[in-house]
């Protein structure tokens, strides 16, 4: 039975954010990531074309790649990056109207939040994760242990601020995911013709999981 669009990112465990100046740089990076193990991608629609892409990216490869739209504000984009291929929608903040139409269109819903209010708010109407953005700014994985204290049942998503450096904290204290920019995402990289950067950091991020798994398991 093929994996859900949910299980996809809790066992990969990372969403890349790919904020690309080209398609072409977007090609680049997406390849590099794919080679390290890593098989999502966001493409937020600050990207050039970013419709096209995902229809680009959908056509190229398939179930290989689990797609995702980011900094999606309106309903007309939720409608617009699905049919191009989306199965999750990310917003930097929590617009009732993207969540209700993603949950609609039958696709995972993933609003950014950051206070206890808003992220309850977001979560009541009926996210399926809430990005906690920018959670570095407000203290990263200490702020999320905190967030989870009141709110053991909240799915979080950290963004803003992960490095392989800080994964680690994000992971012991209840992250399901991390929203992972240009620690990753590396386009200078890309432009600078060393693609394989990507397919390194991707690996050493995927190392990283799998040990703190097989830590947390062993002591449950």
């Amino acid at each position: 039975m093929a994996e859900t669009t949910a299980e996809t990112i809790e066992r990969v465990g990372l969403v890349p954010v790919l904020r690309a100046r080209s398609v072409r740089q977007a090609h680049a990076v997406v390849r590099a990531m794919l080679a390290g193990g890593v098989t999502i991608v966001e493409v937020t629609m600050t990207v050039p074309g970013a419709v096209d892409l995902l229809k680009e990216l959908k056509r190229e490869y398939g179930s290989d790649l689990l797609l995702g739209s980011g900094t999606v504000t309106t309903a007309d984009e939720v409608a617009a990056t699905i049919d191009a291929g989306a199965e999750f929608v990310v917003s930097p903040s929590f617009h009732p109207e993207v969540v209700a139409h993603t949950r609609a269109l039958g696709k995972l819903s993933i609003p950014g939040a950051l206070t206890p209010t808003e992220v309850i708010a977001a979560w009541r109407a009926g996210a399926d994760y809430v990005k906690i953005f920018p959670c570095s700014a407000m203290g990263g994985a200490s702020y999320l242990k905190a967030l989870l204290a009141p709110f053991p049942f909240l799915k979080l998503i950290p963004t803003g601020g992960v490095t392989l450096q800080t994964a680690e904290g994000f992971f012991r204290n209840g992250a399901r995911a991390l929203g992972v920019g240009g620690d990753l995402v590396d386009l200078a990289a890309v432009d600078a013709g060393h693609p394989e950067t990507i397919t390194e950091t991707a690996h050493a991020y995927l190392d990283l999981l799998a040990k703190v798994r097989s830590e947390t398991h062993g002591n449950g």
